[in-house]
């Protein structure tokens, strides 16, 4: 969607929802505000939290995180309440897809706890092919794609192949599809997943991440223009999930980082620089109108408070990288769905 589509559409989605709307409202600016109404679902009654989001599961022990509401810039720009049922009801019959890395991962959990608190009676199957709500015939899955582009085992080694996404087999069937990467990118050493880079037919053993990441969404954006019908099928992608581990970033000092935060960033500002790759994904999806971008960046970057920290139920490392659920992801899928009725 062009980026005055994405000023515009919540302008849209509020006449739809019976809310008002401010001229020149932006759902991606503004605060965050108390609600005492908050969280939107209770995580032991939700089976879908996976153990490594569940920080209330695994002692955190203060509660403000779960109390804050995304509230968009500018007198009477609200973004809708998220209706679970009417979503469904939008999405009667069809095949919703995440694909990405983890941080899709924390998305999805999020929109199968909202849907499951909409509907707590409604029958619910689980399978490879992921998550059925079976009274609307509705299916929402995971694929893992740490890259979006492709991965191959070769006689060098395994190579990162920046011109190909053979995985996209298995998404061309989704009525609905949410991307997200980024997160992988920089990693080196073990946790890297490839050996080589390849360019064309040009092999390298590293470059410029940033670089690479560009390239591959190059491809990806051929992808999606080559494979969806714009008529049939809805495309989104989810903006860069910012991660804080430095202090600095956001007025403290570099030893500190997200452990012990209880309260968001004040006010509508983030005081470090906006990140390389942030700009690369509005520059790149500006010029392609079939999808739609979730600009989340700032309105997460905000919330130094909302990570697992030191009560995530996987690793022993404080996770500032992932999100608490309830929590951040929430908002995302409220912003999708203000999206999706537009």
């Amino acid at each position: 969607m062009a980026t005055g589509g994405r000023l515009c559409f919540l302008l849209v989605a509020l006449a739809a929802a019976g809310g008002s709307a401010a001229e020149g409202c932006d759902p991606y600016a503004g605060s965050w505000v108390v609600e005492a109404s908050y969280p939107l679902y209770d995580p032991a009654k939700c089976p879908f939290v996976r153990k490594e989001f569940d920080c209330v599961r695994y002692g955190r022990p203060d509660k403000g995180y779960l109390k804050y509401r995304w509230e968009a810039a500018g007198g009477g720009c609200e973004l809708p309440e998220f209706d679970g049922l009417h979503l469904l009801g939008r999405w009667r019959g069809k095949r919703v897809m995440f694909v990405g890395d983890s941080l899709s991962l924390n998305m999805y959990d999020s929109l199968l706890c909202l849907l499951h608190a909409a509907d707590p009676r409604g029958r619910i199957s689980s399978a490879a092919a992921g998550v059925r709500f079976e009274d609307f015939n509705v299916t929402i899955s995971y694929y893992l794609s740490h890259y979006l582009v492709d991965i191959v085992s070769e006689k060098i080694g395994r190579v990162l192949k920046l011109d190909s996404i053979k995985g996209g087999r298995d998404w061309v069937n989704a009525d609905v599809l949410i991307f997200n990467t980024w997160h992988w990118w920089p990693r080196r050493g073990l946790s890297q997943p490839w050996d080589y880079i390849q360019v064309g037919g040009v092999v390298l053993k590293d470059m410029d991440r940033t670089v690479a990441f560009s390239k591959a969404l190059g491809t990806w954006v051929k992808w999606v223009r080559s494979n969806i019908d714009p008529n049939t099928q809805k495309v989104f992608y989810q903006g860069v999930s910012p991660s804080h581990y430095h202090g600095n970033e956001w007025g403290e000092s570099i030893g500190k980082s997200c452990v012990g935060q209880t309260e968001p960033v004040k006010g509508s500002y983030y005081p470090n620089e906006p990140l390389p790759q942030e700009e690369i994904v509005k520059d790149i999806m500006t010029k392609i109108p079939l999808v739609s971008l979730l600009d989340i960046t700032l309105l997460s970057q905000l919330r130094k408070d909302a990570h697992p920290s030191k009560y995530s139920g996987i690793q022993a490392n404080p996770d500032c990288s992932h999100w608490c659920l309830p929590g951040l992801p929430d908002t995302w899928n409220i912003l999708l769905y203000a999206s999706i009725i537009n």
